[in-house]
């Protein structure tokens, strides 16, 4: 059983975290209200949260396209603006499709494709044994499969040729941002899931270059990128036969590269 987050506890408890300087503090109390089960928990939970810890790492899950998906500590935090990511791959899905989710962390993806596209099939893979065993948790109750391996290389060979969305959230943060990134991200979240080399692009060009030989006819590659960055991921995908498309959703600062295997 949870605190009611109508409970005096909560003034005190936005107070703190907007003194940590939390920016959403009165959206954070409300779910740190409702996770721990009695005051010396919120305290706790609290005290976790206002040392720097995200939110997500403190309750154990994050609220993502609608669902809960548990998020373990040192695992990559799903981003509000990757829904749209996940939300354009969900339409582009037909019934029974089958699915990959590259670069998977929490799975957060996988989870959504499985929950929200009938019949779905769905692999996913991350390089982290952390992300993985994470991931398992939220993806394979669901009916997928998660693989521990760099990109596509764990995957099994039969999906060749027949992948028909393949979501690939790949680190794009230049490796001389990292250092901005806010402290939550660099203290907490694994540096492979952040950095995309020089100029961000590492790990799309690599997945570019595969992709071709995974997707079906027709299939779609759907990445996560910087609008800043866009011109050149789209340069990367053409440069491997596949008819790219950018698109955008401005209320979440959110830029995806959608690109189409034709033949």
């Amino acid at each position: 059983m949870s605190l009611d987050p109508s409970l005096s506890l909560r003034p005190t408890t936005v107070s703190r975290l907007r003194a940590a300087g939390c920016v959403f503090a009165e959206d954070e109390a409300d779910v740190l209200l409702s996770t721990a089960r009695d005051a010396d928990e919120l305290d706790a939970l609290v005290a976790r949260r206002t040392a720097g810890i995200p939110l997500e790492h403190v309750v154990g899950w994050a609220d993502f396209a609608g669902l809960r998906v548990g998020v373990d500590p040192g695992v990559f935090v799903p981003r509000r603006r990757t829904e749209f990511l996940v939300e354009r791959a969900v339409a582009l899905a037909a019934p029974g499709a089958l699915c990959v989710d590259l670069c998977c962390g929490s799975g957060a993806a996988g989870a959504v494709l499985l929950s929200a596209v009938p019949g779905a099939r769905v692999h996913a893979s991350d390089i982290d044994p952390a992300a993985v065993r994470c991931a398992r948790r939220n993806i394979e109750p669901r009916g997928g499969r998660v693989h521990e391996g760099d990109l596509f290389a764990p995957l099994p060979a039969a999906l060749r040729g027949r992948v028909e969305i393949l979501v690939a959230n790949v680190p794009y943060v230049p490796t001389g941002e990292v250092g901005l990134l806010p402290p939550e991200a660099r203290e907490y979240e694994p540096l492979v899931a952040l950095d995309g080399g020089p100029d961000g692009l590492d790990v799309l060009r690599r997945v570019a270059a595969e992709a071709p030989r995974w997707l079906a006819p027709g299939g779609r590659l759907l990445v996560e990128t910087g609008e800043r960055q866009a011109a050149r991921a789209t340069e990367a995908v053409a440069a491997h036969g596949l008819e790219p498309q950018i698109i955008g959703c401005e209320e979440r600062y959110a830029t995806v590269l959608v690109a189409t295997r034709k033949d």
